[in-house]
């Protein structure tokens, strides 16, 4: 089973059609208690870093989190969920991420010709040989961006992906079997659906039932 996490800071419902679209086995979770029964866990995110974060602590999702990602199974950040998996964000200064991946979130600088926030499809340069991001993919894909704050980690090798958007993005990052992404998956066409079906195939049971 596959948790997608319920802070009130997530925008599920594109989340869980997606992943029900590729036939795998979803649920919504607001009880921190029920992540521990979970194989695989998604946090997803929209809103600012600060509220997000404080969400997360309302509801005591915070330790929780961090204990899953330690087991070892298989977690995914999409978009805003990528940043809080970060110490902090200029987006809202003084607020503690969860602190798990090192690196910097800023906002993306304004450029002649650049909108913000980043709002669209733009194309993704590949690094190293994430399975996640590379299996079933032609080597640039097209994703869907919506976000004004870009991470910039400060270990190059889990960066598996980025995007140029007056700036470098590093638009994808992985850590063991701890993935995260910028951009949106879900609302990425059949690109981001092979994604999605990447992720699943971590999962016990999930990568059997394709649709």
């Amino acid at each position: 089973m596959i948790a997608v996490i319920d802070y009130g800071a997530g925008n599920l419902q594109s989340v869980i059609k997606a992943f029900e679209f590729i036939g795998c086995k979803v649920r919504v979770i607001n009880d921190p208690e029920k992540l521990k029964k979970a194989d695989a866990a998604v946090l997803p995110g929209v809103g600012s870093f600060g509220d997000a974060m404080d969400s997360l602590r309302a509801r005591g999702f915070v330790e929780p989190i961090r204990e899953f990602i330690r087991t070892g199974k298989p977690f995914l950040g999409i978009c805003l969920g990528l940043q809080l998996l970060f110490d902090s964000s200029e987006e809202s200064p003084g607020v503690e991420g969860l602190g798990i991946l090192k690196g910097k979130v800023l906002r993306i600088p304004d450029a002649p010709g650049l909108k913000i926030p980043h709002i669209g499809w733009n194309s993704l340069d590949f690094h190293g040989n994430c399975r996640l991001m590379t299996q079933g993919l032609g080597d640039h894909p097209y994703v869907y961006f919506v976000h004004s704050y870009y991470l910039k980690a400060d270990d190059p090798h889990i960066v598996t992906a980025t995007a140029e958007y007056g700036v470098t993005i590093h638009a994808a990052v992985q850590k063991g079997s701890l993935f995260a992404c910028q951009f949106h998956p879900e609302k990425s066409g059949a690109d981001g659906l092979q994604m999605l079906r990447n992720f699943a195939a971590l999962v016990p049971g999930e990568g059997r039932r394709e649709k």
